[in-house]
């Protein structure tokens, strides 16, 4: 069950990085070609900011989805490396989820909800590699008298 979960994690996670460029990309020719400004800021500033925010953002989830991908391929649990960057996606995720219910509404909430627990699934499911016993410390302690 770990293993299509994971996959289908890296795939949601492709697609959220898919729409977020998107997103920004749509809001950075808006603000271009209006004219836009926020209290005196360059229009282009404002533009090329956008279009950076949605680049870095597609790139860090897209990043996410190519760790969980290689989990489920792999069918081993992700290194310590891989595992802190699903935590702190899930982590933003927990919070966006938090901000965006006011702002946007509930249908965004409850896709970043779904797109959380399928990072805490898969995170639980592929839980730490078991530490491999020394073959010296199996030997039996000498009895006391």
């Amino acid at each position: 069950m770990r293993r299509p979960v994971a996959i289908v994690t890296a795939l949601v996670l492709f697609g959220e990085a898919a729409g977020i460029f998107a997103v920004n990309a749509v809001l950075a020719t808006v603000a271009e070609n209006q004219n836009m400004s926020l209290a005196g800021m360059d229009p282009k500033a404002m533009s090329a900011g956008t279009w950076v925010m949605g680049g870095v953002s597609a790139l860090l989830l897209t990043g996410c989805g190519l760790i969980a991908l290689v989990a489920g391929v792999r069918d081993r649990s992700p290194g310590r490396f891989g595992r802190i960057v699903l935590i702190g996606c899930a982590v933003v995720h927990g919070v966006l989820g938090a901000v965006v219910v006011g702002l946007v509404g509930w249908a965004a909430f409850a896709f970043l909800m779904v797109v959380l627990a399928l990072l805490v699934f898969t995170l639980l499911a592929y839980g730490p590699e078991p530490r491999t016993e020394d073959p010296a410390g199996d030997e039996a302690a000498p009895a006391t008298a």
